[in-house]
């Protein structure tokens, strides 16, 4: 997205997290302890605090951050999910080139993940106890939904144990804390290290699945990045957003809607149309490694098994 997008790329690196049971509850798991509040922020982060309220404020006066589940004023059928489904998960938004990320939309293959999503939750200092709790019960009730819709397990655990990462940072520990982060979190490469530290307050959100050199259309981790200094319904809608696309919904695109996976921030929360392309992505018809061509003669039936 121009000011919230997702940037998901296959880095192709082994990840050497041991698989955990794929029979635990996601609502049974504590949540990470937490660690003391530190409120004070520099100059720079609260300016990009005061510029993200202002953008949520304005996209609210325009009618936009929707959060209905099934727009009536927005129909779409099997065809359009289709359409929807080729771009998001068989095209590449960003690739990495130089060991930087490049904006280049290309090609790709289905990729999605076949183990157990172990969720990692880091708080900067920067977070408040009250806002920790908020996000925490955010991440716990969105990822029963994710699992029902994809199958897939989920659980919390501690960043030790984590495969998918999920940094809750604000501009002044986005630079000093995700280096030494990164000397106990593997996901933490040296280029996701950099993108971070540099990261731009027109980039929102970010996310960036990794997969395994021998299997590089299976996911095996996860980083994703929500900046501390959003306020409460651009969090939910980071949340949301980059949590489904780090599952393989990858990309985005200006003609797709009723959906979070457009530019124009139209919509907040995932929609019914979004859960239909979740559902679809981990239909067992759908194979990992599937090419647009290879995936497109049977996904017009799969939309209208998924739509009944």
């Amino acid at each position: 997205m121009n000011i919230s997008r997702a940037l998901m790329l296959v880095l192709m690196v082994l990840m050497g997290c041991d698989e955990l049971s794929p029979n635990v509850s996601p609502t049974k798991q504590a949540a990470p302890p937490s660690r003391p509040a530190q409120p004070v922020a520099s100059a720079e982060s609260r300016r990009i605090a005061a510029y993200y309220a202002s953008v949520q404020t304005r996209l609210l006066a325009q009618g936009k951050l929707r959060q209905e589940y099934a727009p009536r004023d927005v129909p779409f059928d099997a065809d359009d999910l289709v359409a929807h489904f080729e771009q998001v998960a068989l095209y590449d938004e960003y690739t990495l080139s130089d060991g930087s990320f490049v904006e280049q939309k290309t090609i790709s293959s289905l990729r999605r993940w076949n183990k157990t999503v172990r969720i990692g939750l880091y708080f900067g200092a920067s977070v408040t106890l009250e806002q920790r709790k908020k996000d925490t019960a955010a991440v716990q009730q969105f990822s029963v939904r994710l699992a029902q819709l994809t199958g897939l397990n989920f659980r919390l655990t501690d960043l030790r144990n984590a495969n998918f990462i999920m940094l809750f940072l604000n501009r002044d520990e986005q630079i000093s804390q995700t280096p030494k982060l990164s000397e106990s979190v593997p996901q933490l490469l040296p280029a996701i290290v950099r993108e971070i530290q540099n990261s731009p307050r027109n980039i929102f959100c970010v996310a960036y699945a990794l997969s395994n050199a021998e299997k590089p259309t299976n996911y095996s981790g996860a980083v994703i990045l929500i900046k501390a200094e959003h306020a409460q319904i651009m969090r939910d809608s980071c949340i949301q957003e980059e949590m489904t696309q780090a599952l393989g919904l990858a990309n985005d695109g200006p003609d797709i809607r009723p959906s979070i996976f457009n530019d124009d921030e139209e919509f907040a929360n995932l929609t019914y149309h979004d859960a239909l392309l979740l559902e679809m992505l981990y239909d067992p018809r759908l194979k990992t490694g599937m090419t647009p061509d290879r995936a497109r003669p049977i996904l017009k039936q799969v939309a209208q098994d998924a739509l009944k």
